[in-house]
C-alpha cells in the first residue's frame, strides 16, 4: 500500500488535508537504522468495555507473544498520519489520533529485530488508548496470527502476553 516517496492525501470531511510523502527505507538502509539508533512507533491499547485488544505476534521482535496492536513511524510521516494509517492497517478501521487518549512514552528493548537475529531494536514507543463502543470489526491478520479480547487482569497474570504490553496495564 505504501511505497518509497509515495504521496497519501489523508484527506476526508473530518480532517484538515494532510500531504505527505513518505519513506519506506530500503531494506539495507533499513538495517543500518535499527543498527544505529532506535526507531519510533506507536501502541494502540484498545479498549472496549473494559476488555483490551491483543494479538499474536507472527515476526520478530516479540514473536509469538500477545501483544498490542501498533507499528513503526515512517519518515516524514506526522503522528496524525501514522496514526491513521496505523488504524487502518492493524484494526481495518482509520481512525482519527484525536479520538485516542495518549498514555505516554515507553522503551522497548529486543535482543532480535524483524530483520536478522542477531541484530538488537530499540524503539520509542508512543502509547495511545482507543475506547470503542464495539468489539465488531473485522481485523486483519497481517501482523498476528490470531486476536482475543482480554481483560486488564487477564493480560497482567499471563505468561504468554510481552511484559511490554503488560506495562501498560499494571498498576505501579
Amino acid at each position: 500500500m505504501f511505497k518509497k516517496n509515495h504521496p497519501i492525501d489523508l484527506c476526508d470531511t473530518a480532517l484538515d488535508c494532510t500531504f505527505a510523502t513518505v519513506t519506506k527505507l530500503p531494506k539495507e538502509q533499513f538495517l543500518k537504522l535499527i543498527e544505529l539508533g532506535p526507531l519510533v512507533s506507536i501502541d494502540l491499547i484498545v479498549n472496549c468495555k473494559g476488555k483490551f485488544l491483543i494479538g499474536l505476534r507472527k515476526n520478530k521482535p516479540a514473536q509469538d507473544f500477545w501483544f498490542v496492536p501498533g507499528g513503526r513511524i515512517f519518515k516524514n510521516e506526522t503522528l496524525k498520519d501514522a496514526f491513521y494509517r496505523l488504524t487502518l492497517a492493524e484494526l481495518n478501521m482509520p481512525l482519527k489520533i484525536d479520538n485516542a487518549s495518549f498514555l505516554g512514552v515507553y522503551q522497548h528493548f529486543y535482543g532480535d529485530s524483524v530483520i536478522s537475529e542477531g541484530l538488537s531494536t530499540h524503539y520509542i514507543v508512543l502509547a495511545y488508548e482507543l475506547r470503542l463502543q464495539s468489539m465488531d470489526f473485522f481485523l486483519t491478520n497481517k501482523q498476528h496470527k490470531s486476536w482475543q479480547w482480554l481483560t486488564q487482569e487477564e493480560i497482567v497474570n499471563s505468561e504468554k502476553v510481552h511484559f511490554y504490553s503488560k506495562a501498560y496495564f499494571s498498576r505501579e
